[in-house]
């Protein structure tokens, strides 16, 4: 079993980490510097929001542009299923806080916005104490701001849009918020476990970071399992552990798994027989880092028209292919969930799912149609014959 990092130190159970503990047990936070960007790029951390984009990139794109930069400390988490940046934050503040001031020292960010999921009550209490102890001057000007509870919020540009015009939804239009982002300045925008792993490499080196991982993956993840599985929750295990030996240490499946769903909402469906040995990477396959799991008792078919409804439901209403294309994909996914199999449907979903994608202003429905093919895969016997299903169904899926 991998030896925790993020969450090492004392149980969990305990809440947030004090300062006094954090620094004894890690000691003061390293001074930033420009050479830090250098052993980030050694390291070969990843973003661990969802895209997987290099870390070292991103940085080194702010700090070429000058400027006054921004920094955005992202723990929106608007994912329904995960729960692992909320969990850092409301017991090991001070990791993340950390990365934010090595951040804001080596960028010589001017404005530092620390974006926390609004309804993540634990996490937002954790973060403002911990703020409140810090002596820093970087982090003495930092701001809390509430994330609105929407999927879309935590997407980079839609953080930079509402810090700017307090609207949570994405921009597509150059520039980029590393060109110019809050108040027009220069901006990283960075996941909260990404900021955690870059204040222990500031510490103890890249290749210390290097030391955890398999199959040529870096470092540790954080991982929310969820569904049938007999402990689900947070947990830290090396990037290029398997699916199945996640689930192994959540106590197993719950009855027979039928299919793992990775990376969320914005993820992929696969095949339990497939699945098992799928590895987490810390890539962009990860995504948000959830590993859901439904048993042959559950049906694909219902769980993928809740889960379209969501998505749809979700839409920031910028465009046509996002707002009516995922509408009438969630549409038709319900009807088959209700009503049964129909062939009209079926080619529906298959022809609307290729022409919405790469269509839209942001990567929202290009998300919720991959998440839909892989269903489409994964559950094809389900949905060329699927019965009529109960009323408790259809309510389950018209309310999602």
């Amino acid at each position: 079993m991998t030896r925790l990092r993020l969450l090492a130190g004392p149980d969990l159970s305990l809440g947030a980490e004090p300062l006094h503990s954090h620094v004894q047990r890690l000691g003061p936070p390293p001074v930033g510097r420009p050479a830090l960007i250098g052993a980030l790029e050694h390291s070969g951390l990843r973003g661990r929001g969802g895209a997987g984009f290099p870390v070292a990139a991103k940085w080194r794109a702010v700090a070429q542009r000058g400027g006054a930069p921004a920094l955005v400390v992202n723990g929106a988490e608007g994912e329904p299923q995960s729960l692992k940046d909320r969990v850092l934050m409301g017991t090991r503040p001070h990791l993340v806080l950390d990365g934010a001031l090595l951040a804001a020292r080596t960028l010589r960010a001017a404005d530092v916005a620390i974006y926390v999921g609004e309804h993540h009550h634990a996490a937002h209490a954790a973060m403002a104490a911990a703020l409140a102890e810090r002596p820093e001057p970087e982090l003495r000007r930092a701001r809390i701001v509430p994330a609105p509870a929407r999927y879309v919020a935590g997407e980079s540009s839609a953080a930079v849009h509402f810090l700017n015009e307090y609207v949570a939804t994405p921009t597509s239009r150059p520039p980029s918020p590393h060109a110019a982002g809050v108040g027009g300045e220069p901006t990283l925008v960075q996941n909260v476990e990404t900021l955690a792993h870059v204040a222990l490499i500031a510490r103890y080196g890249a290749e210390w970071f290097r030391a955890a991982g398999r199959g040529g993956a870096a470092g540790t993840v954080l991982l929310t399992a969820a569904g049938a599985v007999r402990s689900p929750g947070v947990l830290e295990v090396e990037a290029g552990t398997t699916a199945g030996e996640v689930l192994e240490l959540c106590g197993g499946v719950l009855g027979t798994p039928r299919a793992v769903l990775v990376g969320g909402y914005f993820g992929r469906w696969i095949n339990a027989s497939e699945a098992f040995g799928v590895r987490l990477d810390g890539g962009p396959g990860l995504g948000c880092g959830v590993v859901g799991v439904i048993s042959t008792a559950a049906c694909g078919v219902c769980e993928t028209a809740r889960i379209m409804a969501y998505l749809a439901g979700e839409s920031s209403a910028q465009c046509g292919p996002c707002f009516f294309g995922l509408r009438a994909i969630s549409d038709a996914c319900a009807r088959i969930a209700a009503r049964g199999t129909n062939p009209d449907d079926l080619e529906r979903l298959s022809r609307w799912s290729n022409e919405v994608r790469g269509r839209g202003a942001c990567r929202h429905p290009d998300g919720a149609v991959l998440f839909l093919q892989s269903a489409l895969q994964t559950f094809a016997a389900e949905f060329a014959a699927h019965p009529a299903h109960w009323r408790s169904h259809v309510t389950a899926v018209q309310s999602a």
